[in-house]
């Protein structure tokens, strides 16, 4: 973190000396910069970097560092209103719609403004990735021979039996396919396993994500409540009649926003209820490898329990190591991996080989292992931060789930509560919060709220978060602070 806030406060002091030297004038030496500054060699190349990618300063190796020059005057902007009629004029309905909406998913992508916590984060803050080993893998990845030619399309063969082992069961290498992160390996199952206008059954409330990708792929979401056990059995054997779909989409491990685990007496009855459907089950197994200190032994995946084909598995890596280390993986059986492998190959080709060859770097070092343990720790640190600091300062809230994996908890909001007021009371109090609406394919049952606490520096930053939190309350919902205390 030192290192990170050192390139940014060096970056701000170059760029407001800028002005001394002429255009394409000579910035001072390296070796000049580090004993005037006293920072490291790689604060001062860094600093210079971001300079260069702002376009304000050039970089010659084996010359230094220059002045850029302005910019030609930009030349006007042409005439694009021509583009709404040619957007919208076809008077076809649409099968698969050209308007996508993203703002679910945006809500966790977002960084938010500076000085504003981010309990709306969907990625563990730095502090919480691999970073030396990440960059230690990548380093060996680009040695390794043929790193930087073509992969096979469905991925290195060491790399798929390593997702297989990882799943269990009677899965096998040769039916995994490896794929750019879990949001693309989910796109390429939706599309393989529903046409456009097709309904699909999704748990209730779900990812806001997996909703969009649906909606963009011309889908039906179909709700399917879920409770502390998971998805309720006997309401996805009805909404498979009642819809008619022959797809479902499930979270069986810290299912995403309630954390909840599919319970031991449903999974068998999951699967069934999916297979005398004749329908697929997409498992979206994406954090695995966020399991808190105290949980106990982990359920197999559900395509671990699965003989028949009707699970297609989607594990990750990223969750559990940076948003831009997109490997994960495509598991199915039987006609179907055939269909997943054609639309993959047609939308990316392949994932690059250099990542595919830093992941194995990363898993088979010593570092991975100690990094799980590490990660585990701290999520349930965090967790409990979270959950004392909720209990103490807003009872009102209602916590009716503590999940024992993942990074977020998922909390009831007094009824009548306006989530998008609380929002913006937050952001004004400073922490960034997620609105509980667009995890819901349908009218919510009541208000929610989602918070990360993964994606701040550490637990300082969790009670500090909550405290802001309990000012936007205090705004929004009215409650009265001695009323707290009685």
């Amino acid at each position: 973190m030192q290192e990170r806030s050192s390139v940014g406060e060096l970056a701000e002091q170059l760029r407001r000396e800028l002005n001394r030297y002429s255009p394409g004038g000579k910035l001072p030496s390296s070796r000049a910069l580090v004993e005037r500054f006293r920072v490291s060699p790689v604060t001062v190349s860094r600093a210079l970097a971001q300079l260069a990618a702002e376009g304000l300063v050039v970089t010659r190796p084996g010359a230094g560092a220059f002045r850029a020059r302005p910019h030609e005057a930009p030349t006007p902007a042409g005439d694009t209103s021509w583009q709404e009629v040619a957007l919208s004029a076809d008077g076809t309905p649409d099968l698969v719609p050209r308007t996508v909406d993203a703002s679910g998913v945006m809500v966790s992508l977002a960084a938010p403004p500076p000085g504003v916590l981010e309990f709306n984060g969907g990625y563990p803050h730095p502090s919480l990735q691999p970073e030396r080993a990440m960059a230690a893998a990548l380093a060996r990845a680009g040695r390794r021979p043929g790193a930087w030619g073509r992969p096979p399309m469905e991925g290195l063969p060491e790399l798929r039996e390593w997702f297989a082992r990882g799943i269990g069961g009677p899965v096998t290498a040769a039916e995994v396919l490896i794929a750019a992160g879990g949001q693309s390996a989910l796109a390429t199952a939706l599309r393989a396993l529903a046409p456009p206008g097709a309904p699909v059954l999704v748990e209730s409330p779900t990812y806001p994500g997996m909703l969009a990708l649906a909606r963009a792929a011309g889908l039906r979401p179909v709700p399917v409540p879920v409770d502390p056990d998971g998805v309720k059995p006997r309401l996805l054997a009805d909404a498979f009649r009642a819809s008619g779909a022959r797809v479902f989409v499930c979270q069986p491990l810290f299912q995403n926003p309630t954390g909840a685990v599919l319970a031991a007496h449903r999974r068998a009855e999951v699967l069934r209820i999916a297979r005398e459907a004749g329908a697929f089950v997409i498992e979206d197994d994406f954090v695995r490898r966020l399991a808190h200190a105290d949980c106990g032994p982990l359920p197999r995946p559900l395509a671990a329990e699965d003989p028949d084909g009707v699970v297609v598995h989607v594990g990750s890596l990223t969750k559990a190591t940076s948003p831009s280390f997109r490997v994960s993986a495509l598991a199915a059986r039987g006609p179907v991996l055939e269909r997943l492998r054609a639309i993959q190959v047609v939308d990316s080709f392949f994932v690059p080989r250099p990542l595919q060859e830093a992941a194995l770097e990363l898993v088979g070092s010593p570092a991975w292992p100690r990094h799980l343990r590490a990660l585990s720790a701290e999520l349930k640190a965090r967790r409990d931060a979270m959950t004392a600091a909720l209990a103490l300062d807003l009872p009102e809230l209602a916590l009716p789930y503590v999940p024992s994996g993942g990074y977020h908890l998922w909390l009831r909001l007094p009824d009548g509560t306006d989530e998008a007021a609380l929002t913006a009371a937050g952001l004004r109090a400073g922490v960034a919060l997620t609105p509980g609406r667009p995890y819901f394919s349908a009218e919510p049952p009541a208000p929610h709220l989602r918070l990360s606490f993964a994606a701040v520096a550490g637990i300082g930053e969790v009670t500090e978060g909550v405290r802001r939190l309990k000012q936007a309350c205090d705004e929004v919902l009215g409650l009265d602070p001695a009323r707290r205390d009685l």
